[in-house]
């Protein structure tokens, strides 16, 4: 039930933002990823079911940036963020990065329900390394998009908005984030994960 709300919301605010957006070509370019997302979850949904709660985390990313894709990142209506705790800069593409990291929970769902690890700090670990491997292949995509496109709409993607360390504080973004869903999923699954612990010494026992 859960993941079919999200995804009809989702088919919403794609039609409706795919109105008019602020540039096109950068519209496209935020989109793509998203959809194929969107797809991939879609298409898996029936072999592999992750929970509700997974759904909503990666859900999070999925809305925050098609909304970025229509206005670009720094042009989303959140002024009065900016203006609550003085920032100098619009940081919704931040607030959006670290959604990112919210990927590393259906990360670690998937490990343990599969027992694909027999290790508890490869099944908490793994994950946010995959974000961090992930958040640096994007800023790779970002890189060169803004070399070989357009030049404005290059820099809207790209949206550092002045800083010379956007491409690293948007990594760190996505590496808090997987850290805060994995302490999430610590919490959640701590039985589940002690139990781990004590099988992997059963099969150790000669």
């Amino acid at each position: 039930m859960v993941p079919a709300v999200l995804l009809g919301l989702y088919l919403l605010l794609f039609a409706v933002l795919g109105i008019a957006p602020y540039d096109r070509g950068v519209w496209l370019a935020e989109n793509l990823p998203i959809v194929a997302i969107v797809v991939l979850l879609a298409a898996t949904f029936r072999k592999y079911r992750f929970s509700d709660l997974a759904y909503l985390l990666m859900a999070c990313l999925i809305f925050l940036h098609t909304i970025g894709g229509h206005f670009t990142f720094e042009r989303v209506p959140f002024d009065w963020v900016t203006q609550w705790f003085g920032f100098q800069r619009n940081h919704y593409d931040r607030m959006a990065h670290f959604t990112v990291g919210f990927y590393a929970y259906p990360c670690a769902e998937l490990l343990l329900r599969r027992r694909l690890v027999a290790s508890r700090g490869v099944l908490l670990l793994f994950p946010v390394f995959f974000i961090v491997t992930v958040a640096a292949g994007y800023e790779l995509f970002e890189w060169q998009y803004a070399v070989h496109a357009d030049p404005d709409a290059g820099i809207a993607v790209l949206g550092s908005q002045g800083d010379i360390w956007d491409a690293q504080k948007d990594m760190l973004a996505d590496t808090l984030g997987a850290v805060a869903a994995i302490g999430l999923f610590a919490i959640r699954h701590w039985r589940q994960l002690a139990r781990l612990r004590f099988d992997r010494r059963a099969d150790e026992t000669p």
